[in-house]
């Protein structure tokens, strides 16, 4: 992307600290105490239970049937509660979790190699930047082993070693072999896993499916999340659903950057409606940039190819050391004239460093001229236009001779058509490009230990919460959270809400019931009739392009003043000035990516928001002004160890900033090094 041209907008004095306010400090009341390795144990023997018999009576709301979703829909239904699941999609086969490729972390210690779940734990603290929590994130490490289990009996298709036991691969960030894998396809054959047994509850009537249905409000009544506002995208009838609790599984918002690996559809509407009702955000400026995606080629893009990380086991990654040599086909550049940064760098863990520090690294060779690929032209902050190359060598020559082509195909084969089908080139003979792209958000609604939100009764589960990932995603957590949110620790800890359940029907012609449809249906209608000039993409494009730049893997406070300027004024032409043809009665994908727009718009500000206000570099989150010697991220742990938890302040007022402090007994915070 190039940076806007667009004069910078006045920026008033005092405006940084008139951003937000301050209010109380939250706390996660459920998290248990005493031993860390008893806690999960302990929370599941104290939450209420909720008797078979009464389950029946009871019902659930989830939107979204990614792997989160799925597999809490699933094992719900299982449970005896009657489920309704959303999704936007034609088939909940379609969830972006099947765009996943690498592997699923275990501690298995399959290797021998000394892992634990203690290792685990700590690596993916480590990994966050020690901004995670320690309960939330042991927890996630000791389900991890159980969620292999599952999906084996499922008969997901793990690769195995020749005697028939699962193979291993490593995954950045960590120095021992724990990642379970289906080839490049691991997120697709673990959601057929949990597809089947979400369909499996579709047969047997306890789970009833909504395709092409999105959620478009959260009805709140009495204090409680009691259900959902969702358009029909056929019809477009808007249509009332109620429930006893409400879940959502919906993804990332990693698309508020217009450019970025996630599917087309995937959005932040169903969690920003929450937030706009009483959910608290956490950490929105916690974005993960992918090292090795395949480079923007053109203004013609409408989205990213992800290139699996767990090329990076086998693949080497290098730039020219002369620039001069970028013109070159890169076959033709002897050994000494490489360098494999990387490894030079950070030789402990070489090519499997983290995202965020693999990704800042291929930023600094291409800004220091010695990218590769096409030369591009740039506009700089100043106005001026800069040829810069973005991409970097993926390098399998060494790989193919030391295990043969064979090997390497079939550990790799369908991501090398994949590049091959999109590049033109062919991985095998010709280095792949990479650069970094935005991936996975660790942002999301802030949730307890029970994963409720600020709103009682609205569950969050999987990327949608704010996570277990800190600062930063280790590879192959991802799906990890997924399956454990939604497999084991929701129907664990949604009973002790559910325990007070059935709650009281509420009438469609209820005030919180009528107030959340007569909200959707006057959002459409003004949307359908601003009859602007500019299409809802030029809009989500420019949005992008700010984010990227000002918000992006190199954040200052200049940068984020301009964009916070920037976006409001952008927010208000789009309200003005937007073009959406046809009607609410029919399949209009116009409306549907006008209403998720207008969100990430909202969105965006706040990301910039909690970017400006954390003046210090973490993970993903790397301020200019905050950085070691040698560019390495520089915490504040003095000031900024907590999780920032956004209350949306009302239309046209500044957010409220809560702030939940981060104690750590079993690890020690100190920066972080791969060296």
């Amino acid at each position: 992307m190039t940076t806007t041209d667009t004069p910078a907008p006045a920026v008033s004095e005092g405006l940084v600290n008139g951003l937000y306010r301050e209010g109380e400090p939250i706390a996660d009341s459920k998290a248990p105490s005493g031993p860390l390795q008893n806690r999960w144990e302990e929370r599941k023997f104290s939450a209420r239970l909720v008797n078979p018999a009464n389950r029946r009576k009871m019902s659930v709301i989830i939107v979204g049937t990614g792997l989160a979703g799925a597999s809490a829909a699933a094992t719900l239904g299982e449970a005896g509660y009657n489920v309704k699941a959303f999704y936007y999609q034609d088939s909940a086969r379609r969830a972006h979790s099947i765009a996943a490729q690498g592997g699923i972390n275990a501690a298995k210690n399959y290797k021998n190699d000394n892992d634990s779940t203690f290792r685990l734990f700590y690596d993916t603290v480590k990994g966050g930047d020690y901004r995670a929590r320690e309960s939330n994130v042991y927890r996630l490490a000791e389900v991890s082993a159980a969620i292999i289990d599952q999906a084996v009996a499922q008969g997901v298709p793990f690769a195995r070693e020749y005697g028939g036991l699962l193979d291993n691969r490593s995954f950045g960030g960590v120095q021992v072999s724990r990642t379970f894998y289906a080839r490049g396809q691991t997120g697709q054959q673990l959601l057929i896993g949990a597809y089947q047994a979400f369909q499996r509850q579709v047969a047997a009537g306890t789970v009833t499916s909504y395709a092409r249905h999105e959620m478009l409000e959260l009805i709140v009544a009495d204090g409680r999340a009691r259900g959902i506002i969702v358009r029909d995208m056929v019809t477009g009838e808007i249509e009332t659903h109620l429930a006893d609790a409400v879940v959502l599984g919906t993804g990332g918002y990693g698309n508020v950057f217009f450019l970025s690996t996630n599917a087309m559809g995937s959005n932040v509407s169903a969690a920003w409606r929450a937030h706009r009702k009483g959910a608290y955000f956490g950490n929105p400026c916690y974005t993960q940039i992918h090292p090795t995606c395949i480079p923007v080629s053109g203004s013609h893009q409408s989205k990213l190819t992800l290139m699996s990380e767990s090329l990076r086991n086998d693949g080497r990654i290098w730039v020219p050391k002369d620039p001069a040599d970028c013109d070159k086909d890169p076959r033709e550049i002897p050994e000494d004239a490489r360098d494999y940064y990387l490894e030079r760098i950070y030789p402990a863990f070489g090519n499997l460093v983290p995202r965020d520090i693999a990704s800042r690294s291929a930023k600094y060779q291409c800004d220091d001229g010695r990218g590769v690929g096409p030369a591009v032209d740039e506009v700089q902050p100043d106005g001026s236009t800069k040829q810069v190359r973005r991409g970097v060598y993926l390098d399998f020559a060494d790989a193919i001779k030391r295990m043969g082509k064979s090997t390497v195909a079939a550990k790799y084969g369908n991501l090398f058509d994949m590049y091959q089908r999109i590049t033109g080139e062919d991985p095998y003979e010709v280095p792949m490009r990479i650069y970094p792209a935005v991936h996975y958000t660790m942002g999301g609604l802030w949730v307890d230990y029970d994963l409720q939100s600020t709103i009682p009764g609205l569950f969050v589960t999987g990327e949608a919460n704010f996570s277990d990932h800190g600062a930063n995603r280790l590879g192959a957590s991802a799906l990890m959270q997924g399956l454990s949110d939604g497999y084991f620790v929701l129907p664990n800890t949604i009973n002790d809400y559910l325990a007070d359940a059935p709650f009281e029907a509420l009438p469609e012609d209820h005030p919180a019931v009528a107030e959340a449809h007569a909200s959707v249906s006057e959002r459409v209608h003004k949307l359908l009739s601003v009859n602007g000039s500019r299409s809802v993409d030029s809009f989500h494009r420019e949005l992008g392009t700010i984010m990227w730049e000002y918000c992006g893997m190199d954040r200052s406070e200049e940068g984020l003043k301009y964009a916070i300027g920037r976006i409001r004024e952008l927010r208000e032409e789009f309200w003005r000035d937007v073009r959406v043809l046809g009607e609410n009665e029919e399949l209009n994908q116009a409306l549907e990516r006008a209403g998720r727009v207008a969100d990430f718009l909202e969105l965006g500000e706040l990301m910039c928001v909690d970017a400006l206000h954390r003046r210090e570099s973490c993970g993903g989150h790397f301020r200019s002004e905050s950085q070691t010697e040698d560019g390495e991220a520089l915490r504040d742990d003095e000031n900024f160890a907590y999780v920032a938890a956004w209350e949306w302040g009302g239309e046209g007022e500044a957010p409220v900033l809560h702030k939940e402090d981060l104690q750590y007994e079993y690890v020690e915070m100190k920066q972080r090094s791969y060296k």
